[in-house]
């Protein structure tokens, strides 16, 4: 009999450990919204549990910065856009891409066809554009360096506004253009009652300087532990999963990103359009990073004139060394 408990015990203290699932914590970007849909589908799906792991997600915010999140420990994993990641590797933090989900840019100017601008080479010059900063700033600032366009201001060059998260400086005329996303503040400013022949738009990757966004990113001490990669792999996969998952059931995903929205803050229309226009983006990623792509933002970064938001090509910034383990 003692034998027999003996053994029994021992069975359920290797179901137990064998059922242990393995803690990853991811930082988002910004706010839960279907930017990141991809993510909530997979853990609300069960692709995570699939893969043995309890994955915790924080939502971003205007006074969240992604990378500090990731330096100070308060996550495994970061969603950030390449420029940002590169400025900040350059300026010390060890921070390497490990995926890339996100294959094109969303971002674009949007202009008041009223304000004049139809050519950025020549319209943007005198006038006042709206721009994100907290790291967003890095691809607006390439793009007028590859212009020559001065950003202090003046005749010959252009007045920065420090815009924030939402489309007013368009709505009330303190900017000619602003920065939108494809898949967000375009459609607000739509919401906002400006019909779409009155506005002009100018897509980053038509412009030929749009940088990787949304990849995935990771300190490299933490690349330095075996287990660590095996924990990485598994969450990219699944979290590939859950993007394919998104773009194939739009209607479930942007559902699914409502019932995590613990604000409210969020309209089942407004999350359904953002659904439908990020699988734009992810479309055609498997989640592995593509070296050309990887490469077309650091020249495009470097090559920005005068004043480069990063002053040399980094090394060690990516590795396929994650999504080769995910992808076999």
């Amino acid at each position: 009999m003692t034998r027999l408990m003996t053994t029994t015990a021992a069975l359920m203290l290797a179901a137990g450990a064998a059922q242990a699932a393995d803690d990853l914590t991811l930082q988002l970007k910004w706010v839960t919204q279907a930017q990141f849909a991809g993510y909530y589908v997979a853990k609300d799906k069960g692709f995570y549990e699939d893969e043995n792991l309890n994955v915790t997600i924080k939502p971003g915010g205007p006074d969240i910065a992604p990378t500090q999140v990731l330096a100070g420990g308060g996550a495994d994993v970061t969603v950030e856009w390449m420029p940002a990641a590169l400025a900040a590797r350059e300026k010390g933090l060890p921070i390497v891409n490990i995926a890339q989900p996100f294959k094109s840019s969303g971002m674009m100017l949007t202009c008041l066809k009223e304000s004049g601008v139809t050519d950025p080479g020549t319209d943007f010059k005198g006038k006042t554009l709206g721009v994100w900063f907290f790291g967003n700033e890095y691809p607006f600032l390439s793009w007028m360096n590859h212009l020559g366009l001065p950003t202090q201001g003046g005749p010959d060059g252009v007045t920065v506004l420090k815009q924030g998260f939402n489309v007013d400086p368009l709505l009330q005329k303190q900017a000619a253009c602003i920065s939108t996303m494809t898949y967000n503040e375009y459609g607000q400013v739509l919401d906002a009652g400006i019909a779409p022949e009155d506005l002009v738009t100018f897509k980053y990757e038509d412009q030929g300087v749009a940088t990787l966004e949304d990849g995935l990113y990771v300190l490299e001490e933490t690349l330095a532990d075996p287990a660590m990669q095996d924990r990485l792999a598994r969450f990219v996969r699944a979290s590939m999963k859950g993007w394919k998952y998104a773009e194939e059931n739009p209607e479930e995903a942007a559902d699914i990103v409502l019932e995590n929205d613990e604000t409210g803050a969020q309209t089942e229309a407004h999350q359904l359009r953002m659904v439908r226009e990020v699988a734009k983006l992810t479309a055609g990623s498997n989640g592995a990073l593509d070296p050309a792509d990887a490469e077309r933002t650091v020249q495009t970064l470097l090559s920005g004139g005068s004043d480069p938001v990063i002053s040399k090509a980094p090394e060690g910034a990516w590795t396929s060394t994650i999504t080769d383990k995910a992808l076999q």
